[in-house]
């Protein structure tokens, strides 16, 4: 049986992340209000138009664009969320590649080659936090495995780094079978994984480097802009000044599912909404150490 606690209800309509849509959305909500104010009062006030106005006919086309506009941002949310769970679902094959070769490295080199153990160890980790890195655009070398593995390394920073880690772990798989510590059966059995690394990277890029159309994103902005500036010209004869906060919660609906979409449709950066790869990055560097000491 689940055990059912109200508390969290209240706990996520009253608490405010750092990045919610609510504080991101202030002033622009506030500017919707004050717009609807003005209007009403011009329509109601100054103008004083009857409750017979044709401008109340307006309400007719909402009626009409709020289904297109309701399938537009369920079909712009989804795609979002189609890229960020695939980014999650690659990060989710890394981990298991990562394990399955720190596993199969630990069968195959006994432990007194230290040396060999330590490579893996520390590259592993390496090439998670090097795509991290690669995938926000930036190069920190303070958050890689041991220092002195990495100079010794020698990587060029103007290059692709998750590469050039790829590239070091499978030459020194093949190093290993020359010096007669792996068989070639061996370097077939870690192949898989080794290559995985370069799949997911590139999965990963596919991701990064091919957002939504600005003009798919652009065009639903203009649509929820317009639909709510007008919303108030065929509703006030109905709400009067209960319009304001009418269209202020209208607005934050619709334009919440845009941000919101435009947050997830690119997971690998640092917002409270992008996926966790900092923890993904750690968890693998843990089973590295565990596996491999």
């Amino acid at each position: 049986m689940i055990d059912y606690n109200p508390k969290e209800w209240f706990k996520y309509i009253f608490y405010f992340q750092k990045a919610d849509t609510t504080r991101k959305l202030l002033p622009m909500i506030v500017t919707i209000g004050v717009y609807s104010s003005a209007l009403a009062y011009f329509i109601l006030v100054y103008l004083n138009l009857s409750d017979n106005s044709d401008l109340k006919n307006i309400s007719i086309m909402h009626s009409l664009l709020g289904f297109v506009l309701s399938l537009l941002l369920v079909f712009r949310t989804n795609t979002a969320y189609d890229r960020w769970w695939e980014g999650r679902k690659q990060w989710g094959s890394l981990v298991n590649s990562s394990r399955n070769l720190c596993l199969k490295i630990n069968g195959l080199i006994p432990r007194e080659y230290t040396a060999e153990r330590h490579f893996y160890k520390h590259m592993v980790p390496n090439y998670a936090y090097a795509m991290k890195n690669h995938l926000r655009g930036k190069y920190v070398s303070a958050e890689f495995e041991d220092s002195d593995w990495m100079k010794s390394a020698d990587l060029d920073v103007k290059e692709h780094i998750p590469n050039q880690i790829a590239s070091l772990m499978f030459a020194k798989t093949i190093e290993l079978q020359r010096r007669g510590l792996l068989l070639p059966e061996h370097v077939l059995l870690l192949n898989h994984e080794l290559e995985s690394f370069t799949n997911i990277c590139g999965a990963c890029e596919r991701i990064k480097n091919t957002p939504i159309p600005l003009s798919y994103s652009s065009y639903i902005k203009k649509f929820i802009f317009a639909y709510c500036i007008t919303l108030p010209i065929g509703y006030v004869f109905v709400l009067h000044f209960l319009i304001v906060p009418f269209v202020m919660f209208v607005f934050y609906i619709l334009a919440s599912l845009e941000v919101i979409a435009e947050e997830i449709e690119d997971p690998f950066g640092d917002d409270s909404n992008d996926l966790p790869v900092e923890r993904i990055c750690g968890g693998i560097r843990t089973t590295s150490h565990a596996l491999l000491n």
